[in-house]
């Protein structure tokens, strides 16, 4: 694969789990993009003067300018679906992951940024959708059926991002179908595959051609 001045750009943060649900598509229907890894502290002017609100994935395509995540995975999608990711979309299960799951997130994960919130109240709220998930998964191995589709993806950089907040607390509940779950996506060749480190492209200036195969 290789990429040309016309190939798409794509500005990512490594860490965010918005941008990792956006590489992972872009990965499995093998379309190439210039990545540009960048450092949500440390913006490059060239992202915030394609999308002023200064959040990762920021896709260029041309003209095109697709600046939030499951736009970038739709985009990526309707090109090719190898998988057949869009068999199961679960609309409302994403939204109720990017809406009220992620608020309690935010609040649990990154308390002391938050005036007056209660981490475990917040914990203790955010744990209502993973057990959602956990009645979900207690029929089947993923979100959708039996093989991973969209929702599995758009959702587990999250549910990651919320183990991570208290690794032996997560560990430790009684959720062993989201244990599984999780582990088993973590574990994936495309997810080790998109978690890859890249320099800071404000460093070098040089894009990297994404996916790498």
């Amino acid at each position: 694969m290789t990429t040309n001045n016309t190939t798409p750009i794509l500005y990512s943060f490594r860490r965010c789990p918005y941008a990792m649900r956006a590489r992972m598509a872009l990965a499995v229907t093998k379309t190439p993009v210039r990545l540009r890894e960048i450092l949500l502290k440390d913006k490059p002017a060239e992202m915030l003067a394609a999308s002023p609100k200064g959040t990762t994935p920021v896709l260029i395509d041309g003209g095109e300018i697709i600046d939030e995540s499951l736009a970038v995975m739709a985009w990526a999608l309707a090109r090719s679906d190898p998988e057949g990711w869009l068999a199961h979309e679960d609309n409302a299960l994403i939204a109720e992951n990017d809406g009220a799951f992620k608020h309690h997130l935010d609040r649990y994960k990154y308390s002391t940024r938050y005036e007056g919130a209660d981490r475990e109240a917040h914990r203790d709220e955010a744990m209502k959708f993973i057990e959602k998930l956990e009645t979900r998964l207690a029929t089947s191995a993923y979100l959708g059926g039996d093989n991973r589709t969209l929702p599995d993806i758009a959702i587990f950089p999250f549910v990651r991002q919320f183990r991570i907040a208290d690794e032996a607390w997560f560990d430790a509940a009684p959720i062993p179908h989201v244990h599984a779950w999780l582990k088993g996506l973590m574990a994936s060749a495309l997810f080790q595959a998109v978690m890859k480190k890249y320099p800071l492209w404000k460093k070098t200036r040089e894009d990297i051609q994404f996916p790498e195969s």
